[in-house]
């Protein structure tokens, strides 16, 4: 909240904010403005204006505080257009507002549906004919798409300057099997995706994103809410944009929302997808979607080219957990250690000990911990040896109050009397100090 107010400060009194919402093109007189927004009076054409007056000695040092961070940090990401937005800024708190307009046009050639952009543009252009007061202020300005282009742009600068250190990663990512590849993180808090390789078990950052969230935020529990998930999902097919409305853009992958944890929870409604934004729009507000996590279409082109449909993890987290990788070390040889254990004891055939890695508040395909131990037993009286092999296994901690962690993995089952193979999924429950399974199925 304090650098949202910081912000709001800088453009309302650096004499750049007065949102005319003008469509300037380069070269061009005044355009119309952007569908659904009123027009404002005309702004003074630039050839004919005193140069842009700089803003006041005092906002130098916020904005700056605003814009800390050395640029040259290895793990941001140069896609989009955060760092040309920063370079402006920092123009801005240099009191070079004729080059942040320079710089202000490069941006809009480059992403010519960019609203932000033309904001920033037309504030600039005013603030050679008058002071400006406010930001978004002008009498005809529709205050609700001002706001939202003001919180675009405050995430967008933070999102991009406020990267967690290169030795640091997802506490979620606790594993994963050979050939994912990649695995995507989204913090809605932020209105971040972060995309991270798989190397050698490792996740290692590749890239990020800004992204679009559900109008009422984040923690969705029912359809139709406009809130977005917050959980462990896997893409589960990819739509072309070919077979789908001009609203989704690009195309867009659906997710397995709600996954069996979110049922348990009570958790309802469907239909949550990654996707990209029509056709005339760049990006949307932070807050737009109907629960989707939404993308700008070149990123969501560059996205897709890492996404594997089956494997690739996606994990929304309101604000992320970070660790060093001495604790995600330790967390993981844990988790591993708990799997190990269950494997070895189903295939001891002691019941005791391998039912005794299952809650009793275990539920799964209708059964309670009773039925489903009864079945156990029952079974396991037919069997003079087991061999169980998991293969392809991957570790997710679930974001959220409750340590719940989703394990899945190919599961080779064989006996003295059966041999089957299958994709199993497990949710791990951390209970008064001990992992527990409290559901497992297939995958």
């Amino acid at each position: 909240m304090q650098l949202r107010r910081l912000l709001v400060t800088v453009l309302a009194t650096a004499g750049v904010a007065g949102s005319m919402w003008i469509m300037f093109r380069p070269g061009s007189t005044v355009q119309p403005p952007p569908a659904g927004v009123a027009a404002t009076p005309a702004a003074t054409p630039a050839a004919a204006s005193p140069p842009v007056q700089p803003p006041p000695g005092e906002v130098m040092a916020t904005l700056g505080q605003l814009l800390g961070g050395s640029s040259d940090n290895p793990t941001l990401s140069d896609s989009g257009p955060e760092p040309q937005l920063e370079r402006i800024f920092a123009e801005i708190e240099a009191r070079r507002l004729d080059s942040a307009l320079q710089l202000t046009e490069g941006l809009i050639q480059r992403y010519p549906n960019f609203r932000l952009a033309y904001l920033i543009k037309g504030d600039l252009l005013l603030a050679r004919a008058r002071p400006i007061s406010t930001f978004g202020a002008a009498e005809h300005a529709p205050q609700d798409r001002v706001a939202d282009l003001r919180e675009e742009a405050f995430v967008r600068l933070q999102g991009y300057k406020n990267k967690p250190p290169a030795d640091y990663v997802p506490r979620y990512l606790l594993q994963m099997r050979d050939d994912q590849r990649y695995a995507i993180v989204v913090d809605t808090k932020k209105a971040r995706l972060y995309l991270y390789q798989n190397d050698n078990g490792r996740p290692r950052f590749m890239a990020d994103y800004y992204v679009t969230q559900g109008k009422l935020g984040a923690d969705k529990m029912a359809e139709g809410d406009k809130r977005t998930p917050i959980g462990v999902y896997h893409v589960t097919s990819s739509l072309p944009r070919e077979k789908l409305a001009d609203l989704y853009g690009h195309g867009a992958f659906p997710l397995n929302y709600p996954n069996e944890w979110d049922k348990r929870q009570g958790r309802g409604g469907s239909g949550i997808w990654l996707h990209g934004t029509p056709s005339d729009t760049f990006s949307r507000p932070p807050k737009a979607s109907d629960g989707c996590v939404v993308l700008a279409n070149q990123d969501f082109d560059t996205l897709g080219k890492s996404v594997q449909v089956g494997l690739t993890p996606v994990i929304i987290s309101n604000d992320i957990e970070w660790l060093s990788m001495d604790d995600w070390q330790k967390e993981r040889a844990e988790l591993n250690a708990a799997i190990e254990s269950w494997r070895k004891d189903w295939e001891s055939r002691d019941m005791e000990r391998y039912l005794g890695h299952y809650s009793r508040d275990f539920q799964s395909n209708g059964q309670d911990y009773q039925a489903f131990a009864q079945q156990k037993r029952q079974v396991n009286q037919g069997k003079t040896w087991i061999k169980v092999q998991l293969n392809n296994l991957s570790v997710f901690r679930n974001p959220g109050p409750d340590e719940v962690v989703v394990v899945t993995f190919d599961q080779a089952y064989e006996s003295n009397n059966l041999s089957n193979t299958m994709k199993k999924r497990q949710y791990w429950l951390r209970e008064k100090g001990q992992w527990k399974i409290v559901y497992e199925g297939p995958a």
